[in-house]
Parts: C-alpha cells; structure tokens; sequence
C-alpha cells in the first residue's frame, strides 16, 4: 500500500486518476463531494480491472463468488440491476430496452485508491500507478450539445398512466406506485468522463458513481442510499417527498416548510418506511428494528429532499446475498405493496429500467457493504451512442397528474442542462 498526503498532490490529480481509470474495462468511482449526510456518506475509491474473470451475473452467483475470491482486502465493486427483481419474483418484463447491462456485475480491482482523512491510499498493484495518474491527460472537451431528449412515454401518455394508477389505487391494487418514465438519444458521441465531472458539479450529491462496464457507462449523481451493513447494523434511508429550492433564502425556506408539512408528500414517505421496516424485519433479530430519523429535511443543489432511516440488527450468519433478497429493489423505486407494484410498473411503464431503480456499491471482504440507490443519473452505451436517462415519482390517490410531471422535470434539471438538451414532446 502507498499513502500520500492529499497536499502533496496537484489539485487536478483526482480529474487525472478518474480519466487514468476510466480506461479500463473495469471502473468504478464512489464520490461523497464532502457532503454532510445522516450515517455518513459513501466512502470515497476508485477501482480498476483489466478483466473480470467468473463474475457473477445473479444474486444466485453472488455468495459462491464472495466466498471463492481472494479474501485479501479488495472490496468486491459492482452493480445490481432492477431487473433483477425477475430472479427474486415471479416477475418478466417484454419492455423496450437498448441498454444491455448484466442483471448484475461484480469485480475484484486490480488497483484502489481511498481518499480519507487528507490522505490518499493506494492499494493492490500500486507499482507505476502514481506515474500512469500525473501522465494521463486532461484535454478540453467542449460541453455537450444534445439538442433534444426524445420521452419513451409521450407527456399525453405520462399523464394518462397517472390517472389509470389512481384508479388502480382506489380499486385496492396498491397503496402508492412509483411511476417512471425514459427520456433517450441516439447517435450521440460524449465523453463519459467529462460528462460525470459536469453533471457532479451541477448536482453534487453524496452517493454519486461513475462505473464503466465494458462499453457501458453509468454516470450518477444520486442522493439516495439503499442500505448499508457496518457489523451488525444495517441502515436503509429511503427518499420520498421533493420540492424545488427557492431563489432566496426567506424562499428556500418557506419551500422547507411546505414540504415538511405537505400531507401527501409525509403520507409518501411513511408508506415507504413502513415497507422497508418489513423488508429489513426478514433479515433482523427481533425487535432491533427502528426509526431513528422519520422526515428528515435535507437540501441539495436543485431540491429539498425528506429522507428517512430505518435501522436494524443482522441475524447472525446472514450476509450481503440474504439482506438483498429480502430488501430488493428500494421500496422508494417502486411502491406498496411491492410486488403488485412492479407488476403494475411493467404494466404502465414502456422501458426496461436498467441501472435506474438499481444499486452500485461495494462488498467488503469482513461483510460489511453500501449500496446507493441508482437516481438522477445517465445511463450511456458508447459502442452504439445511445442515452438515456430516467425519472419517476410516487404516485398516490392525492396525485395531480402534471404536478407528478413537473416533478420529473424538476428531478431531471441537473441532466438537461450539462447535456445542453431540451424535452422535445
């Protein structure tokens, strides 16, 4: 292992490690961008591969492949689609999809870098990595100029699936539905790396990844964690209500206020800690399950966003595999009841969800593991310049079909403007 005091460093070197990295065929990026967040933040890393031999590609894979790995101090990086669902219930989806991830992936790095306490670690095959890093290039990429997204989902269409999931409601079917809809482009050439640094800059965030598979990028800036295991504490913060900040200070907090009070938004997010408080209650030791923060308000560039945790304590001799089957995908992606929920979103929506609704993170080889929830985020296929990115919100009797619009536009702002792109409807 090397180490490194982060003043030793050039101010560009962490722009000069993620593009060094970038050119692997294995990549992935854990950016906390400083933030203050309940429990913590991901953990900033950046790991590399050449290669993935034997990866994984199910949760059925997933254990034996833990189990059998070097248990050295790599942690195991990678990702978990939604369609993954498909192998934890009797699910299938017939929806467009031109994105092609794994339903999952996993790979052990050749090299880590950990930035922690104004120091960097540098660890695995470390020879000639700091001289790779100062050589790699930063050249100047102009912005991005999609000139227009085009929706999977006409606004029409958006708007009528909204009134048909009301009425799903009202008849029984669900108590909430996360409904979610895709906004692509095709033929188009970018690079990812200067993409990510744009779309961090415009939207930092504390669980946000760039995670490069192949010809396949993700670009994330999620506010979102999923779940996270430190020894026997498992802690799930599950998203639900959002309002746009205000242009002032008296405005931004009077938009606070409102959505502290907004009855539909707190009725969103209580349903969904209900559902995640029975998720984890599968895996728990019998009365460890709390709430320990219910409502909380935090702010981000573009919008206040309520968060609540949910904690419990790990059953002794379950791992990273029992905690997901019991817990996956995010109860904030999709609604309550949950499966009944992905059966309707299947109904409704017209794409496949990919990496969006999914998680990216990282296993440690002790067990412990975090998890982001994959939101507000690009999803980019370099071999064939396919886009595409996606937004959703929680769908409720009280719902008002364009305020739910609005509201997807509003979660999409940060990604229209680095693309330099509009909605064309």
């Amino acid at each position: 292992m090397l180490t490194i005091p982060l003043a030793q460093l050039p101010p560009d070197f962490r722009s000069r490690a993620l593009r060094w990295a970038a050119g692997f065929a294995h990549c992935a990026y854990y950016e906390h961008n400083d933030l203050a967040y309940p429990g913590g933040p991901f953990r900033q890393l950046l790991a590399v591969a050449e290669a993935a031999p034997d990866t994984p590609r199910s949760l059925g894979e997933l254990r034996a492949w833990l189990v059998a790995g070097d248990r050295g101090s790599a942690p195991a990086c990678g990702f978990i689609s939604y369609e993954v669902k498909d192998e934890l219930e009797d699910l299938s989806s017939a929806n467009y999809s031109n994105l092609a991830w794994p339903n999952l992936h996993f790979f052990r790095p050749r090299t880590w870098l950990i930035w922690e306490d104004e120091v960097l670690h540098i660890h695995g095959d470390t020879a000639g990595v700091l001289a790779a890093i100062a050589a790699t290039p930063l050249p100047t990429v102009p912005p991005p100029a999609v000139a227009a997204v085009v929706p999977r989902m006409p606004k029409a269409d958006y708007l009528s699936a909204v009134e048909a999931v009301r009425e799903d409601i009202l008849n029984g079917e669900v108590y909430e539905l996360n409904l979610c809809q895709e906004f692509c482009a095709d033929g188009v050439r970018l690079d990812p790396v200067d993409l990510f640094e744009r779309l961090n800059a415009a939207s930092p965030a504390p669980f946000a990844g760039f995670v490069r598979h192949e010809s396949h990028y993700l670009l994330c800036a999620s506010p979102e964690r999923f779940v996270r295991r430190t020894g026997p504490m498992l802690l799930s913060q599950p998203i639900k209500g959002t309002i746009a900040r205000g242009a002032t200070p008296a405005a931004d907090a009077q938009q606070r206020q409102a959505l502290l009070h907004d009855e539909k938004e707190r009725a969103e997010n209580l349903m969904i800690v209900d559902l995640v408080r029975n998720d984890l209650a599968r895996v728990a030791q019998t009365g460890t399950v709390q709430v320990p923060e219910l409502f909380g308000l935090y702010p981000f560039r573009h919008v206040w966003q309520m968060i609540s945790s949910v904690t419990a304590h790990l059953r002794p001799g379950l791992d990273v595999v029992d905690v997901l089957r019991a817990t996956f995908p995010m109860g904030s992606m999709t609604g309550a009841p949950k499966i009944r929920a992905m059966q309707l979103i299947e109904h409704y929506e017209r794409s496949h969800r990919g990496l969006y609704s999914g998680s990216i993170g990282l296993i440690w080889p002790n067990g412990d593991f975090d998890f982001n929830v994959v939101i507000r985020s690009l999803q980019y296929r370099q071999d064939i310049g396919h886009l595409s990115f996606q937004v959703g919100s929680a769908i409720t009797y009280d719902s008002v079909p364009e305020h739910e619009y609005a509201e997807c536009l509003l979660k999409a702002r940060a990604i229209l403007e680095v693309l330099g792109a509009l909605v064309s409807e």
